[in-house]
């Protein structure tokens, strides 16, 4: 095992190597409090136009994080944009954040360039064609057709977009009937997988979200053996030494076979009782309201 600080210091080449040598690697990574990072690291620009600003902003902050994550050697990212909660944030929110953010994909050049220089290909998942539709932003799917097209001989990384992808049971009972009543068997997951995706993808790998402990929208690729990590910051405030932290504890940490406890030295049994002991009132996930906000408890308070 590398020494954690030495992990740190490594060039991302090298890096990079050692995440592709364990396995192709799928992550879920929902970008969640822009608008939280926005206000705070960002208000000064806002000037008359919040949602111009504010998508301008994200943008170019979600293409420094997907390039800093595909530098360090993930092939698939998985990127849940948002569900049917939506609509229920309002009309001007849904349009000028949802259906022009989706259209962004392919008309934004800080998008455009980045999937040129990475040799991105760009996907959606989703119920996002039958709720487009009955939401009246049909015309919304020629973007996504665009830039699918655009990108889709690009193999060095794979870019999907969850779009409605947040009650995906329907869907995936119809594409189960459909395959049996045109080859007259039951698809197994791999062909569910197929259908759904579009090609095959691996099980998801790592999933790392923001607030309160919950994992979505990844239908069909959890299996429960992928890892969870939650930041305290929001998603956009990601370093580098964050990410390097968590493909660390991947790839190393999680590893590890358990120990033979009957073979542990009674000085190793008395420092995992008095751990235990001296944390038994704690638990990973619960928080505190400040400002009506949820906030993790941490050792870190303000």
């Amino acid at each position: 095992m590398i020494p954690f600080e030495r992990f740190l210091q490594l060039p991302v080449e090298e890096i990079a190597a050692l995440v592709k040598a364990s396995g192709q690697k799928a992550v879920v990574f929902p970008v969640n409090g822009t608008r939280r990072w926005f206000m705070l690291e960002h208000a000064d620009k806002i000037g008359n136009d919040f949602f111009e600003a504010y998508m301008n902003e994200s943008i170019r902050n979600h293409v420094q994080l997907c390039s800093m994550m595909f530098d360090h050697g993930i092939h698939t990212l998985l990127v849940p944009v948002f569900g049917r909660e939506l609509i229920r944030r309002g009309d001007e929110y849904t349009k000028r954040v949802g259906m022009d953010g989706l259209i962004r994909t392919a008309t934004d050049r800080n998008y455009r360039d980045f999937f040129e220089e990475y040799k991105v290909r760009v996907r959606f998942y989703g119920d996002y064609r039958e709720v487009l539709k009955s939401i009246e932003f049909e015309s919304v799917l020629g973007s996504l057709h665009e830039v699918t097209k655009a990108t889709r001989d690009n193999t060095s990384h794979n870019l999907y977009f969850g779009v409605f992808a947040d009650k995906a049971t329907e869907t995936i009972a119809r594409l189960s009937v459909e395959h049996y009543l045109a080859h007259g068997a039951i698809p197994d997951k791999a062909t569910l997988i197929r259908k759904y995706y579009g090609e095959d993808l691996p099980p998801v790998s790592l999933f790392i979200g923001f607030d309160k402990f919950s994992v979505f929208d990844m239908p069909l690729l959890a299996t429960g053996e992928e890892d969870l990590y939650f930041s305290v910051s929001p998603s956009p405030y990601m370093t580098e030494r964050q990410l390097r932290t968590i493909l660390y504890d991947h790839l190393y940490v999680r590893r590890a076979p358990e120990p033979d406890y009957t073979r542990m030295s009674a000085d190793e049994l008395d420092w995992l009782r008095q751990y235990y002991r001296a944390n038994k009132d704690l638990a990973f996930g619960v928080g505190r309201l400040k400002f009506n906000l949820w906030i993790p408890q941490t050792g870190n308070k303000p």
